[in-house]
């Protein structure tokens, strides 16, 4: 009896732990599909993907097609005549002549629970929003953006300080366990698809730089969500002394009964955080950044960067 065809559609690192899943599995993985190689770093360099490189060392064909409009890619596809897909964050909007390729169609990792997070960046969005719960879904795909019945799910209770950064991994991990727990019955066609929920709907939009820069006037809860969410990338700022600041670690000051002070107004420092006032309570901030500079504990920064009480963020 022969091994079941798949192919793997998936780029970043983020897929890479369901790829190595699936390399553990009795199939026939017959191609692998990621995004072309792209310029990066200073000296603009190509560079080939995590998944490409994880094929790459396993010996497994890969195929970097920029989309799917030009026939021949479309036909290659079809010719590795595939039972079934594998779609882990490839990064392109696949047409339905794709979607149908594959005997049993394309089935995709996602992380977050769905319908709440379609979208490109559900795994920073939750942190940003203060969910409490996450996880990730197996869904059949279908034309909508995330959009298909969903064929099992697993959660995760996001912890008070879990960064995006932690999140990241942890649901990586928990995507390519789901996988090898359920493959088998997805082949058998033994899981029930359920369709998603109109209700609790939401999207994640893609993260941007220009989000990162701090705004004083929002609630020191809803900042610091937004600090933990955006670590490593793009990472909160804000500007004091004409120089910008990166916040890498930040957590709310416990209610205080003294006078309120203005927004990005320091309240005062101390060895352990530089407290912050924010448009509703106040901001401890723990871990940040200079320009040029490495990522220092507030101790540490304040050594060689003068704060005083009542200098005010922009």
């Amino acid at each position: 009896m022969s091994l079941p065809r798949i192919i793997f559609a998936g780029t970043p690192d983020f897929a890479v732990p369901s790829l190595k899943t699936l390399l553990t599995q009795p199939v026939n993985i017959v191609g692998v599909y990621t995004q072309p190689d792209r310029a990066a770093g200073r000296g603009k360099k190509l560079q080939q993907s995590p998944v490409k490189l994880c094929a790459l060392e396993a010996g497994l064909p890969v195929y970097q097609p920029d989309n799917f409009k030009l026939p021949p890619d479309r036909e290659t596809l079809a010719n590795l005549n595939a039972d079934l897909m594998i779609v882990v964050a490839y990064g392109l909007i696949l047409p339905k002549a794709v979607l149908d390729a594959p005997m049993l169609g394309c089935v995709n990792i996602h992380a977050s629970l769905l319908p709440r997070w379609r979208g490109a960046a559900p795994i920073q969005r939750a942190i940003e929003a203060g969910d409490s719960q996450t996880g990730v879904c197996l869904m059949q795909m279908e034309k909508g953006l995330d959009t298909g019945p969903v064929l099992a799910r697993i959660t995760h209770d996001i912890q008070p300080e879990e960064t995006g950064g932690q999140l990241h991994d942890t649901l990586s991990t928990l995507g390519a366990n789901l996988l090898q727990g359920h493959l088998g019955d997805i082949l058998a066609q033994r899981l029930k698809p359920v369709k998603q929920s109109q209700q609790g709907l939401s999207y994640a939009h893609k993260l941007s730089k220009d989000e990162a820069r701090i705004n004083w006037q929002m609630s020191a809860t809803d900042i610091a969500n937004k600090v933990r969410a955006f670590n490593p990338w793009p990472v909160m700022s804000s500007r004091i002394n004409e120089q910008p600041i990166r916040i890498h670690c930040a957590n709310v000051e416990p209610a205080n009964t003294n006078a309120q002070p203005l927004p990005g107004e320091i309240r005062q420092t101390s060895a352990n955080s530089i407290c912050v006032g924010t448009g509703e309570g106040s901001l401890n901030i723990t871990r940040l950044q200079k320009p040029g500079g490495k990522i220092l504990d507030a101790r540490d920064f304040l050594n060689g960067f003068k704060l005083k009480t009542g200098q005010r963020f922009e």
